[in-house]
């Protein structure tokens, strides 16, 4: 398989010196195209590059020279970002046509080049089908997953080449910094962004446009930093970003340097991000070549360079204080935050810190103005928000939708339901510090939003959403996030140090049916305290998990600990399968899937499980057509 990219040729670059030359080189790149060509755009983001998608492009590329088309328009086969329909992959789309094929292989690209490019024929076979249909649909912009969203800040990952900024240029990349240099004051600029209404999508959801004023405020050197730190459990939103559409990042923060007076600017991108840290690069390397990046950028006196630091990952480092801690240098560790980091952050300057989605809004917003962004939305959280959809839902991926989008929409229009026919059961939102909502009785039509998240116990966090059906244990689900938050702690403050390691402590005895009266009370108790006394926002949330879960399961965690029994059965030490002998056809695929050979009975009879061998795989209970297995 190949796994990196090759070394960009940047010999075409020319330095633009003028503002007025970016629109010119434009022109000029888009009358280079050919706007009827057939292009093959194949993912190559991370998810579908794990599934083979260098080797597809490759194959696609040597199936287009083999054919020696005798066409008028040749077909041009890039690689893109993510196109975030990740649960299909490896994919492409054919454009203009709009066609969209999926899960497909190396092998499949001489017959798509044949069948489609040439012969003008669609191949059935790799086209989508929504669950539940036999229907394929053909064009990308008619499948549901698509068609119900609303892209601001995805509009060109999946679409531009994210390793040339010529395909960024064309897209329109850049124009909005031309227009701040050239038609607004620093302070228009930020009145643009309060008009906007964005708020901080990094998590404590901060207007950003107050956060620039006050920063701008500030004397001394002004710095400008990007927190691509996403550590989330599930979520991939900022890297998809970075990945696909670098160019868009690096205008925002090159708009919001502009604005602030400042001339430095850093990402902070984790190691786990490769794949990410070789497109910023790259794309800081043709913009400065160009002029749009660096010393006088576009002839204007304006200097802004940008570098990009890796970070080891770990999750604190997701906090302001703790990143500008580790940018300097440091240990990565959080501060009391008696002062702003926007009056005194990074080497005790002034310091604007936003994530990379935050970043990305603002070109649009210049562009389309911030009463456009500010349509979008609610009154209290305007615009659009990119969410990770992963869990129990058939269509996993990457998402963006306005705010204000009920649950019951992103879960069943865009996520295509719950597979295998299973009952919803929770939503978990926010990342590891988020809080599990209980979908089907209560909040199912409940519109995702700040402050309808935190009405109910959860947060926004950085846009994790993970779905979950009627097998989850939520006291597992508890113990794994909480689990996950013990390792995660920097340690320094003692409600955090020491209340996650007690609760995880509690919760694994429950798990594992060694559940005590008061173990509940215990972890209401300690995670309030946890909550209300930790040092920073990652230690002040992180007891959610616990508390929202016995807010809205408490019957679970009482069975736990009052019967002994898990009812979703996950909790090994706390079930036992069960054939029902009156439901059992005797088909013996129980028995044939049966690792431990734990099952036993002859052909059109029932069926029987022995206890003393069974390992509770769950192999019988999934494969079971006629749910003959029962929890007990």
């Amino acid at each position: 398989m190949t796994t990196s990219s090759p070394a960009p040729d940047l010999s075409w670059i020319k330095k633009l010196t003028r503002p007025e030359d970016l629109a010119a080189y434009r022109n000029t790149l888009i009358a280079e195209q050919q706007p009827d060509a057939t292009r093959i755009l194949v993912c190559c983001g991370t998810g579908c590059k794990a599934l083979g998608a260098l080797d597809l492009l490759a194959a696609m590329k040597q199936a287009v020279a083999d054919a020696h088309l005798d066409v008028k328009v040749a077909p041009l086969v890039k690689r893109t970002g993510c196109h975030s329909f990740c649960s299909r992959g490896p994919l492409l789309t054919i454009q203009p046509q709009d066609i969209f094929y999926q899960k497909l292989k190396p092998s499949d690209a001489a017959e798509i080049v044949q069948e489609t490019i040439i012969g003008g024929k669609i191949v059935p076979r790799f086209l989508y089908k929504p669950i539940g249909s036999k229907q394929p649909i053909e064009k990308r912009s008619e499948i549901p997953f698509f068609a119900a969203q609303t892209r601001v800040v995805l509009e060109r990952v999946g679409v531009v080449d994210p390793f040339d900024i010529r395909d960024s240029i064309v897209h329109g990349a850049y124009s909005a910094l031309v227009k701040v240099l050239t038609q607004m004051s620093p302070k228009e600029v930020i009145e643009e962004m309060k008009i906007s209404k964005l708020r901080g999508r990094g998590g404590a959801g901060f207007p950003a446009g107050l956060k620039w004023e006050s920063c701008a405020r500030q004397k001394g050197r002004h710095y400008v930093i990007c927190n691509g730190d996403e550590g989330d459990p599930g979520a991939f939103m900022d890297a998809s970003t970075m990945e696909g559409d670098p160019h868009a990042v690096l205008e925002g923060m090159a708009i919001a340097a502009y604005s602030m007076g400042s001339d430095r600017g850093f990402i902070y991108v984790r190691m786990e991000y490769p794949l990410a840290v070789q497109t910023l690069a790259n794309a800081i390397r043709q913009a400065e070549d160009l002029g749009l990046l660096g010393q006088n950028i576009l002839g204007t006196g304006f200097n802004f360079k940008v570098s990009v630091s890796t970070g080891a990952g770990a999750f604190v480092c997701g906090e302001s204080s703790a990143l500008m801690s580790s940018l300097e240098g440091k240990v990565g560790r959080p501060r009391p935050k008696y002062i702003r980091s926007t009056e005194k952050g990074f080497r005790d300057s002034p310091s604007n810190l936003n994530n990379v989605e935050t970043y990305a809004n603002v070109p649009k917003i210049i562009l389309n103005g911030g009463a456009w962004y500010a349509s979008m939305g609610t009154e209290r959280s305007a615009g659009t928000k990119v969410f990770s959809l992963t869990g129990n839902v058939n269509n996993v991926g990457l998402i963006e939708v306005p705010m204000g989008t009920s649950l019951r929409h992103i879960v069943y229009d865009i996520g295509g339901g719950i597979p295998n026919k299973k009952e919803l059961k929770a939503v978990q939102t926010g990342g590891p510090s988020g809080g599990c909502i209980p979908i089907p009785k209560k909040f199912l039509d409940i519109n995702v939003g700040f402050g309808k998240l935190a009405e109910i116990g959860s947060i926004m966090g950085s846009g994790g959403m993970i779905v979950m059906d009627e097998n989850t244990c939520m006291v597992e689900v508890s113990r794994y996030f909480i689990h996950f938050l013990v390792e995660e702690s920097c340690g320094q403050c003692t409600p955090c140090r020491e209340g996650l390691t007690q609760m995880e402590r509690i919760l694994t005895r429950i798990t594992r049916g060694e559940g005590e009266e008061g173990d509940i009370e215990l972890l209401e108790e300690i995670g309030t305290f946890t909550n209300s006394f930790s040092l920073c926002g990652l230690g002040t949330s992180s007891a959610n998990p616990v508390l929202s879960t016995i807010r809205y399961f408490r019957e679970e965690y009482e069975a736990h600990i009052r019967d002994k029994k898990c009812p979703a059965g996950v909790c090994k030490a706390l079930y036992h399968l069960e054939i029902q002998p009156e439901v059992c056809t005797g088909c013996g695929v129980c028995k044939k899937r049966c690792p431990a050979k734990a099952i036993t009975g002859e052909k059109k009879e029932p069926h029987l499980i022995h206890q003393e061998l069974c390992i509770k795989c769950m192999e019988c209970y999934r494969n079971c057509k006629f749910d003959a297995i029962a929890i007990r």
